[in-house]
């Protein structure tokens, strides 16, 4: 019985975790690695294990970092099952198509760049559409919240709610091999209580081992409500300055928290009725409407609101632009807008464009409202850099920049503690998911359960 570790290891993106137990090898996530750009060669280096081995893949939910190696694992010999939720499995397809869209585009360019330095070199994409589309057959049975499924005479999962996006799940395996069992945790990304839309994480049981996230293990989050009027108070000012607000945004979720809560500011007056908001990604677009179709997700007050035949995600004045064509046509409204674009690292998608015509404005914002990861044109921004590089271009930054913490998707320091200590007292916790500084701040609190940081491909005996 083992564990071993293949990614997001001592570092925040491309979760992957490998169980092997009585014959069997059960991977939990195979996400991709971000930064400055997904084309890079830490996805195309070999897993450290061999794909054709995997009996089953279980998906704790459908952020890239989790999904976005699936149509790679595949294409190099996966031949097993694929288990995830209902909602996952309809977002998974739609982050994975977007991701290969993406990665072809920019391979496209890249090889453009090339001919003209005179090189005939042909640059390929991590994968395709078509090997996203080959990876969908091997998605079978669909978990059900607190319903396990068997795997094998020796191996059970259960997933159960993490309250983190849309589908998302910690999933609970029961283990045995040699008259030995365990019980192991594998937290996945974790959301926090009282959060718009989602129900709150519900609380695990106790287990023998813990595989913990910690992208937040060192700090807390600002609340929810300032979060909220500090958001409404950046639209109103900028508004008064006569510039727009930019909200480079993840679209599964964060998206529609925010349509969400600025449908409330407008009903209540606070934010002004006249506002446009336009929700410029063709994948947020399509994520909103896969929310429509699952509200056995959904908390009670979210549920009462579908149940009244409301949308909770229409604010007044709001505009999908699907279109590329309507995209760029955005470039010519000066002020009192709002505009959503990914991605929320400003890696890719239409976000650059948008902040190119934006952040030399000092009449406009940019607010990031979730985590940026180090490499990224967002991390950069909030670092305070003076000038940026957008399309072989430096542009100055003069925009407000504003971060605000509370809408993050993640639990803070004192959500992961509160659900970590449901645990009892596992005999070890492996540290997964976090820069290394907070996973160092959440080990000293739970020093009581050995806990371990493991580095990349290092494997353990459980």
């Amino acid at each position: 019985m083992k564990i071993s570790f293949h990614g997001a290891d001592q570092s925040v993106t491309g979760s992957c975790h490998l169980i092997s137990c009585s014959g069997k090898k059960i991977l939990i996530d195979c996400g991709l690695y971000q930064g400055s750009h997904e084309l890079t060669e830490e996805n195309a280096e070999p897993f450290g294990f061999k794909p054709e081995e995997i009996d089953y893949l279980l998906l704790t939910h459908a952020h890239l970092d989790h999904c976005g190696r699936i149509p790679l694992l595949v294409d190099r010999g996966f031949k097993g099952e694929i288990i995830t939720t209902s909602a996952s499995r309809e977002l998974a397809k739609l982050v994975m198509l977007d991701s290969a869209h993406i990665q072809e585009s920019e391979a496209e360019w890249k090889t453009r760049k090339e001919i003209r330095k005179g090189s005939d070199k042909i640059i390929e994409p991590l994968y395709t559409t078509l090997d996203v589309l080959n990876s969908l057959d091997y998605f079978g049975r669909v978990a059900q919240y607190d319903k396990p499924i068997k795997l094998s005479d020796d191996i059970q999962v259960t997933f159960i709610d993490a309250g983190h996006i849309l589908g998302s799940a910690s999933i609970v395996m029961n283990l045995t091999e040699n008259n030995r069992h365990k019980k192991v945790l594998f937290s996945g990304d974790l959301g926090y209580s009282n959060r718009a839309i989602l129900r709150n994480p519900t609380p695990p049981p106790k287990v023998d081992v813990v595989v913990m996230e910690t992208t937040y293990g060192d700090r807390k989050h600002k609340a929810l409500k300032p979060s909220i009027e500090e958001l409404f108070n950046v639209i109103n000012d900028t508004f008064k300055r006569g510039g727009n607000v930019i909200i480079p945004t993840f679209a599964l979720e964060r998206a529609q928290e925010l349509l969400f809560y600025m449908r409330e500011g407008v009903e209540k007056g606070e934010i002004p009725s006249f506002m446009q908001v336009f929700l410029d990604s063709p994948m947020a677009i399509s994520a909103t409407e896969i929310f429509r179709r699952h509200s056995e997700c959904y908390d009670r007050k979210t549920a009462a609101i579908f149940n009244q035949h409301n949308d909770p995600f229409m604010v007044p004045g709001l505009h999908f632009t699907r279109e590329t064509a309507d995209s760029i046509a955005l470039n010519r409204i000066e002020s009192g807008a709002v505009i959503m674009a990914g991605s929320g690292m400003c890696t890719g998608g239409r976000i650059r464009h948008h902040l190119k015509q934006h952040i030399g404005r000092k009449s406009s914002s940019i607010v990031f409202v979730g985590y940026a990861a180090i490499g990224t044109l967002a991390r950069r921004i909030l670092d305070g850099a003076q000038t940026i590089k957008l399309f072989g271009e430096e542009v100055a930054v003069h925009a407000s920049i504003h971060t605000i913490g509370g809408f993050s998707a993640h639990a803070d320091c004192e959500e992961l503690y509160q659900w970590y200590q449901h645990t009892g007292t596992p005999q070890k916790t492996f540290l997964v998911h976090g820069e290394e500084k907070s996973m160092k701040v959440f080990a000293s609190r739970i020093q009581h359960s050995n806990p371990v940081m493991p580095g990349l491909n290092e494997e353990f005996e459980l």
